[in-house]
């Protein structure tokens, strides 16, 4: 009985662990990087995460490198009542602070899709750092909320 109680933890703990999706490269930590799904034609998608820097020197998101023709990092402005995407050459990730990618903020496009993201899909990529250098992550896509929390890229 007690062989079968510590199979029983070790498999759930092994669960969590599996579908943790952190990750922790020096004094950086890289939290649950994801996409929305896209709708069928859409051309673009976003990623988001965030970065977390426990150290005590700046860092700096240089960029965003996975398999489709252009990846960039953007942020939304808003003027005059209109959202407008821009891109970012540079995220700083000050030191003791936490940068979030999220809608309607600094997010990741991923632009040229030849196909629709879909859920449960995975997007390797790797993030680039002045300092920390290169860290490889997974984005996992994801169903997209219906509380219009999230942005339409489809058109972008």
């Amino acid at each position: 009985m007690k062989a079968l109680l510590t199979l029983a933890s070790a498999l759930i703990l092994s669960a969590g662990i599996a579908t943790a999706h952190d990750y922790t490269v020096g004094d950086l930590e890289i939290m649950h990087p994801m996409a929305f799904e896209t709708p069928k034609m859409a051309k673009a998608g976003a990623g988001f995460l965030m970065i977390t820097n426990t150290g005590d020197i700046d860092d700096v998101l240089l960029e965003v490198r996975a398999d489709f023709p252009k990846v960039e990092i953007h942020t939304t402005e808003e003027t005059d009542g209109v959202a407008k995407m821009m891109h970012v050459e540079k995220l700083p990730i000050p030191a003791g602070e936490s940068v979030k990618l999220a809608p309607g903020g600094y997010h990741v496009m991923f632009m040229g899709l030849s196909s629709q993201l879909e859920e449960g899909q995975k997007i390797p990529a790797t993030l680039v750092f002045e300092n920390a250098g290169e860290i490889e992550v997974t984005f996992n896509v994801e169903t997209r909320p219906e509380d219009g929390e999230s942005m339409d890229h489809s058109n972008h």
